[in-house]
């Protein structure tokens, strides 16, 4: 069994990742700075370093003490609108935090890198009738965060070039499930089932035909448990190669939670693009990964997980 640093192991998806490598039997350790994340999420059997990847002084300190084999990096900035806003704010955590990583990991020898991009957003703006994406196709993301996420796929590639670094990079689609938080800016699932379960009325930016691509987040842990044990090097899309469109999504959700009322439409919010779905063909390919649990019964999850929470 390996030592396993996951970053941003407080937040959604990261919380999972650690969980499942625990129970593999790894050793992990969390770095995160708690603004996204909730230290309720933190598995007890990990080691948790409360800390930002920004602060190079700090990061170093953790990787000489903790000595990981692996690095497993979530942590961002993953606001859309706040990366249009703030830019800078977004490469400082995106780029400037990541690099601090990358550069531990080499200091360090480690075996694995495995970073986490977004599959939503380097692509850009794309014709419905190309997709699904795959990994070739060209990059040009319309917004800041695409940008800051990409720039590190190309540092990876290049600590790989220089100094044989082993890394995987995963583009993600829209990851939904349990700890996904219902007040968050990102993960329209938990946003409307949460809203729903408390009565209010879900907003839908645009007229509910943008699509997006969602899986489920046991089968995105599944993806990176895969990658840390694979050999491979390289970028892989983590997609279902279905989009669905934000209307069926409300109405998946309200089917879910029993809500009878109507969503109310508003602008589309700048830097998102219209249409995404990735071919996940590469990752069945090289890592034996497919996505397996459906949409209604990864909502039918969220729903229960957000009742729970309700009556807690």
């Amino acid at each position: 069994m390996a030592r396993v640093l996951v970053t941003g192991g407080a937040g959604f998806i990261a919380s999972h990742v650690a969980d499942a490598l625990i129970a593999k039997g790894h050793t992990v350790a969390i770095v995160d700075n708690l603004v996204t994340g909730f230290k309720e999420n933190v598995n007890p059997k990990a080691i948790f370093y409360e800390a930002d990847i920004r602060d190079a002084g700090r990061m170093a300190e953790i990787f000489d003490e903790f000595k990981p084999e692996y690095v497993d990096h979530h942590a961002a900035q993953m606001d859309v609108r706040k990366s249009t806003v703030d830019p800078v704010f977004d490469a400082q955590c995106n780029i400037l935090g990541s690099l601090n990583l990358i550069l531990n990991a080499r200091k360090h020898k480690i075996n694995k890198f495995i970073y986490v991009s977004t599959g939503g957003a380097v692509y850009g703006d794309v014709k419905p009738d190309v997709l699904p994406l795959g990994e070739e196709y060209p990059v040009n993301p319309i917004c800041q965060y695409g940008i800051s996420k990409h720039t590190v796929e190309h540092y990876l590639f290049l600590e790989r070039y220089l100094y044989n670094q082993q890394y995987t990079v995963l583009r993600y689609p829209n990851v939904y499930g349990p700890r996904q938080n219902p007040k968050g800016e990102a993960g329209v699932t938990a946003i409307f089932v949460g809203q729903m379960l408390r009565g209010e009325q879900p907003k839908i930016f645009g007229d509910g035909s943008k699509t997006r691509d969602y899986v489920f987040i046991a089968d995105v842990v599944k993806a990176n448990v895969l990658a840390i044990e694979s050999d491979f090097n390289g970028i892989l899309n983590i997609g279902s190669g279905k989009g669905t469109s934000d209307q069926e999504i409300f109405d998946a959700c309200a089917a879910a939670t029993g809500f009878k009322g109507k969503p109310v439409y508003e602008s589309v919010r700048p830097g998102e693009v219209p249409h995404i779905c990735l071919d996940g063909t590469k990752a069945k390919n090289v890592l034996g990964w497919a996505p397996t649990v459906s949409l209604a019964d990864g909502i039918a999850k969220v729903f229960e997980y957000n009742r729970q929470r309700l009556r807690a």
